[in-house]
């Protein structure tokens, strides 16, 4: 009998967490793409400009290369 409790209230516990983080992070999603980070990306690889530079160099050096195939610049 108290294993069968203990799951009822874990498994309510699981949904009631589940919802609130559901809610928390649908209400403070962006509705499109920011500019600030997949954007500025792709941005700065097709045109060859200087982004934020953690681990872009690499990135927007094979954005570049693969941005040479694209006919429609």
């Amino acid at each position: 009998m108290k294993s069968d409790t203990f799951n009822k209230v874990n498994l309510i516990l699981g949904w009631v967490c589940f919802l609130i983080t559901f809610f928390v992070y649908f209400s403070t999603a962006e509705p499109t793409v920011s500019f600030w980070d997949t954007g500025e990306y792709i941005t700065t690889s097709s045109k060859l400009q200087v982004g934020h530079p953690p681990g872009a160099p690499l990135y927007q050096m094979l954005g570049a290369i693969f941005s040479f195939f694209c006919f429609w610049k």
